[in-house]
């Protein structure tokens, strides 16, 4: 298998699985889950297929798909070294996830729709990883929005969850409405939506020009990533499922907006760029402190992805963006760690998710607080994690650029660690206030 077929495997894959659920097995929810988790599992041992393949070498293809007078659009794809790293990471984690899904899951009614929506959504990811263009970036992004506003309200009987899934929808149309903008502006003005050729013009351009386009386009990063101001629906967003939590706040949807400012960076100028470390560092403080005031297992931990997100756009900003991808990987799974392990603790307590009504854990559920404490201290970057290497690099690239940046970053960790520190204690550590 070469690695065009075995790429072309990775993002088919997903769709037909969500074809055959939709179409054959809507009312077999047994069926439809264990053909997501197939599906998954392909995914991942795809991915790898596609990197030995490829080597070190740039896999790259495409075809013409719509033509408009003088302008086609073109179905492409780009594999290098930033697409297998990302592949790699979303299709692991997003495997683990359909299996916890499995036992989480079992006794849902809706457990087909469940995993048919899991499947449109891999899809969906896979596809902003892979595309070559702003316009098949957009497709796939409008269908991660689609896909995450049908698993956001899964649980269609309650009035949380549907305000939920639409205030994130509209939230996110609002920063998607300038990624459109951004599309015709690039194509007004380079004659062209493909990255690789947009890279070799805009050297050519004026700054003024490549700086409105990509602050444009930033729009788009700002409401999918969840940034200042457009940093509302994520909170809510725990109104779904703790699996799709953990999708949208670790391996897909808040991630596809950082990896979609790597795939951009060479449209940045560096006043824009000094912007995004500027809207970082703040959303990763202000974060921080709206976490101590949370009593919500599962809102606690969408505070921290908001501060994470923040050292992932300050370290962008700050002109690294190998190391902002860098605590991307790290965060996917450490924060999928977390909010499985989550899931596993409101299960345990009868869908109690207020750690004030929890305590005394660690005697009753051992291992899920052994888990839970790797990516605690992961999160918290303690020496040895995956976390400390990943953020402390950002905070080394701020002190070597930025004295202000870093001092405020070094609060963000410090709150981090006070945030989860009594998260933990509360919920597995004092004495039982419920039954687990």
């Amino acid at each position: 298998m070469t690695a065009t077929q075995s790429l072309l495997a990775v993002l088919l894959t997903p769709l037909l699985s969500a074809v055959l659920i939709a179409f054959f097995f809507r009312r077999m929810g047994k069926v439809a889950s264990a053909i997501s988790v197939l599906a998954a599992a392909c995914i991942f041992v795809f991915s790898l297929f596609a990197i030995r393949e490829a080597g070190n070498e740039t896999v790259a293809f495409s075809w013409n798909w719509l033509h408009f007078g003088d302008y086609s659009v073109s179905i492409g794809f780009l594999f290098d070294g930033v697409a297998a790293t990302m592949l790699t990471m979303v299709g692991l984690v997003g495997f683990l996830i359909h299996v916890f899904s499995l036992g989480y899951m079992a006794n849902d009614q809706g457990r087909a729709r469940f995993f048919g929506g899991l499947s449109i959504f891999m899809f969906s990811m896979l596809g902003i990883v892979l595309a070559d263009n702003l316009i098949m970036i957009f497709i796939f992004w409008e269908l991660v929005g689609f896909s995450s506003y049908m698993l956001i309200g899964h649980y269609l009987d309650t009035d949380e969850a549907a305000a939920a899934s639409k205030k994130a929808f509209i939230v996110n149309r609002v920063g998607d409405l300038g990624f459109l903008i951004g599309i015709v502006y690039a194509y007004w003005h380079f004659g062209t939506t493909n990255l690789s050729e947009m890279h070799g013009i805009v050297a050519a351009n004026s700054q003024w020009v490549s700086g409105s386009i990509a602050t444009l386009l930033m729009c788009g990063f700002i409401g999918k990533s969840a940034q200042f101001p457009l940093h509302v629906w994520l909170p809510d967003a725990m109104a779904g499922p703790t699996p799709v939590s953990a999708l949208i706040h670790a391996a897909t949807m808040v991630a596809a907006g950082v990896y979609f400012l790597i795939r951009i960076d060479f449209l940045f100028p560096v006043e824009v760029l000094q912007l995004i470390a500027w809207l970082g560092t703040s959303v990763a403080v202000y974060a921080g402190f709206c976490a101590y005031g949370q009593n919500d297992i599962k809102k606690i931990l969408a505070y921290s992805t908001l501060s994470q997100l923040g050292y992932m756009s300050a370290a962008f900003g700050l002109g690294y963006p190998g190391i902002a991808l860098f605590h991307l990987i790290t965060h996917a799974f450490f924060k999928a760690l977390l909010f499985l392990a989550a899931g596993s603790v409101i299960h345990g307590c009868h869908h109690e998710q207020d750690i004030f009504k929890m305590g005394g854990l660690l005697k009753k559920m051992p291992i899920t607080a052994i888990t839970f404490l790797i990516g605690t201290l992961a999160l918290c970057g303690v020496y040895g994690f995956a976390g400390f290497y990943s953020k402390d690099a950002i905070l080394i690239a701020a002190g070597l650029g930025n004295t202000p940046v870093f001092v405020l970053l070094t609060l963000g960790a410090f709150l981090t660690a006070g945030y989860m520190g009594r998260l933990f204690w509360v919920a597995f550590l004092g004495q039982p206030k419920s039954d687990a």
